[in-house]
């Protein structure tokens, strides 16, 4: 499955229709963890009951599609089954506790409750909310698809409008010739990543170059009253620089992981923990605005799409180890040359990517990624060879209409 998205053209009445609804999502799904925490073992299946009862209740509830209120619902009861499932593998920290949202941005539709135009160009929201006939701004053709392939519709706000997203259920795999190449990859903050032939990919720092910007933004942010008008437009401005970084930096992830798939039949990267490696609060905004996952979740995509195998190696040892001999040379992170003993000399992150590879080239054919060790050949982590990531945390992809 993949997403489509299209920008969504209406009238004044029709956006703040589609708040309405996006509310009264948001109302269905606090409802339902509400009642959760109020009777703790009900299931799905008592959520679906409560939400019924929540249609008879309140009249702005029956105005919206029976399918959106169940989708609420499943929004609800995924993240308490999560909740739980952290418990059972005693996640170290915090376990994830379902929280009421306060500031939803999308509510999704199922099969039902919308119809696309005879040329596809439009989509109608039928049920009582009174969104109506909206345009579809976009590059996508929906006519090369059935409309029983479309699972999902999902309306979403953003800073700079409304977008409508179809999920289609369709074979996205491409055909590609074999190249006969490996590599491995060295992801970093002085460069975007180096791979193991040597080539560095420069950094582009998407939000050091915009963070001037977002300084004003939120100065102007500031000064405005609290409540006005003009402190929501302020904020709506500031949300638009925000959501330009984060487009830049998507777009820029997605170009490099397409470019290095097709040009590779193995891509080694490392399993890192972004999660964790931002806890350095002198690191986490580099760390961050490097892109690293968004690297890492387009590489998988794009290897499932095209055939290729992508191996996530665990990162231990990878900058100490030396990849002519294998011994560890301690470095610090101001240390940017390898040195080894054995009269190896080799710039940090190049050695690291060479060790990468050797590790996914020797594991190829198991069922994990290893750990690297001197003393031994390692153990396997919980990252499958060739599984896409964002699967694993179900979630779904998007592809530029230039890919």
């Amino acid at each position: 499955m993949f997403v489509l998205e299209f920008k969504a053209q209406g009238k004044t009445t029709q956006y703040a229709a589609i708040d309405e609804a996006i509310k009264t999502a948001q109302f269905v799904r606090n409802k339902c963890i509400r009642f959760w925490m109020d009777n703790r073992g009900v299931g799905q299946k008592e959520l679906y009951r409560h939400n019924t009862a929540l249609r008879a209740e309140f009249p702005f509830v029956n105005a919206l599609n029976s399918h959106a209120c169940q989708a609420s619902v499943e929004r609800a009861y995924s993240s308490i089954a999560r909740f739980y499932e952290n418990c059972r593998k005693a996640i170290p920290g915090k376990k994830g506790y379902p929280q009421f949202n306060k500031n939803c941005r999308s509510v999704e539709y199922k099969t039902s409750g919308w119809k696309l135009s005879p040329n596809r160009k439009q989509i109608t929201f039928t049920d009582k909310k009174g969104i109506g006939k909206l345009k579809l701004k976009g590059t996508w053709d929906l006519n090369f698809y059935q409309l029983d392939q479309i699972k999902r519709v999902r309306l979403v706000r953003r800073a700079d409008g409304y977008y409508v997203q179809f999920l289609i259920s369709a074979d996205n795999k491409v055909e590609a010739e074999p190249t006969g190449k490996t590599i491995g990859l060295d992801v970093g903050l002085k460069e975007f990543y180096t791979d193991s032939n040597g080539h560095a990919e420069p950094n582009p720092k998407f939000y050091r170059t915009g963070e001037k910007r977002l300084k004003f933004r939120q100065r102007r942010v500031s000064r405005k009253k609290k409540g006005s008008s003009n402190r929501k437009k302020a904020i709506n401005r500031l949300g638009r620089v925000h959501l330009k970084i984060s487009r830049q930096r998507e777009e820029h992830a997605k170009r490099v992981a397409r470019c290095v798939i097709q040009s590779n039949d193995l891509v080694a990267y490392e399993d890192l923990r972004i999660k964790n490696l931002a806890k350095n609060h002198c690191l986490a905004k580099s760390i961050n605005d490097a892109g690293w996952y968004q690297f890492r979740k387009w590489l998988e995509y794009f290897g499932v799409k095209f055939g290729r195998i992508t191996v996530a190696v665990n990162s231990a040892y990878t900058s100490g180890a030396c990849s002519n001999c294998g011994a560890v040379v301690k470095k610090s992170l101001s240390m940017r040359t390898h040195a080894c003993g054995c009269g190896f000399v080799l710039d940090r992150d190049w050695n690291a990517a060479l060790n990468i590879l050797k590790l996914a080239l020797s594991t190829v054919g198991h069922t994990g990624t290893w750990v690297l060790n001197p003393n031994a050949s390692g153990d396997p982590t919980s990252t499958l060879i060739g599984a896409i990531l964002s699967g694993q945390v179900g979630s779904m992809n998007e592809e530029s209409p230039s890919l």
